[in-house]
């Protein structure tokens, strides 16, 4: 794939229905792609146990009746798990993975303890330095493990990685042992979604800027696999009335919801450019001038704090 070309993507979870904060960043990770002149892909990130088969549809006609289109058909990462296969034997053989037996509970209580050698949050190393007696020892107790990023070469020091964001400059986070497999055998997000990157040639991620904290693993972990890391874009979330991420529990947040109060998609789009700070269109077929004119340095920094209609009463 070209690098020169951008390729972007949107990735949700079919867990549900995607409320107004997953269309907005939908739009913009389309309208940054559209703007380059490039690509814009779908892939469906849905490794999840809360997968429900009927949100595949639902989201794919929600995001089309907005007037948003994609590249070629969209993907499930449940079909390609031989990818992830592959990368976790390639992290095996070079010995950067080991086996972790610990519960959440336990990593907890090891990373609460004083004096500890780990930043808040960072797994503390607890598996790295097992004798192969002690793994035996651990599988014999039923408890099957994970598999954990061995991340540098002496002891679990956290090593620190610094990205270059475009709406947000460069932020540096912490990189543990972070896990690539989970206990069940599923591949863990971190993993998949940079395996997914590289093979669907994508050059530029837009996202929430809730997943600002994980992109410092994710290019750790390109560079190890010999992956040219993404583009980042990360955005504000919309928040609902009293300031938490929206849920549905703050009135209508689903296109579905904004059609029984007799709204058009239209309106709903122009909800989402107006929040923006972004003209409104005419029809939904402007939404292709917007992509010629957008200019991400006038977005928003901050959050959109969103309220249900029936507050404007």
């Amino acid at each position: 794939m070209r690098r020169d070309l951008t390729v972007g993507r949107w990735a949700p979870s079919p867990t549900g229905d995607l409320h107004l904060g997953n269309l907005r960043t939908a739009l913009l990770a389309w309208l940054f792609a559209r703007s380059a002149g490039g690509r814009f892909l779908w892939r469906f990130e849905d490794l999840d146990g809360a997968v429900r088969p009927q949100f595949y549809d639902s989201q794919l006609r929600d995001v089309a009746a907005l007037g948003l289109d994609w590249d070629g058909e969209p993907v499930r990462q449940s079909e390609r798990l031989d990818l992830y296969r592959d990368a976790i034997a390639d992290l095996r053989r070079r010995d950067l993975t080991y086996e972790c037996f610990c519960t959440r509970r336990e990593i907890a209580e090891a990373a609460a303890a004083p004096h500890g050698p780990s930043p808040e949050g960072a797994y503390p190393g607890t598996c790295r330095h097992l004798t192969p007696a002690e793994r035996e020892q651990r599988r014999g107790s039923g408890r099957p493990p994970a598999l954990r990023l061995r991340v540098g070469s002496d002891g679990p020091e956290p090593t620190e990685v610094t990205v270059v964001d475009r709406q947000l400059s460069a932020y540096t986070g912490t990189v543990d042992d972070f896990v690539i497999q989970r206990g069940d055998g599923t591949p863990a997000y971190n993993l998949a979604v940079v395996v997914d990157d590289a093979a669907q040639g994508i050059t530029e991620i837009v996202r929430g800027d809730d997943l600002l904290p994980s992109s410092p693993r994710q290019a750790h972990l390109a560079q190890l696999l010999g992956i040219e890391p993404p583009s980042y874009a990360h955005v504000p979330l919309v928040l609902g009335p009293v300031g938490r991420r929206l849920a549905k529990r703050d009135g209508a947040v689903t296109l579905q919801d904004r059609l029984a109060l007799g709204e058009t998609p239209l309106d709903v789009v122009n909800l989402l450019l107006t929040s923006l700070k972004l003209d409104p269109v005419m029809s939904l077929d402007g939404l292709a001038e917007t992509a010629q004119h957008f200019d991400p340095a006038v977005l928003p920094r901050g959050p959109w704090v969103y309220e249900p209609p029936a507050l404007h009463a």
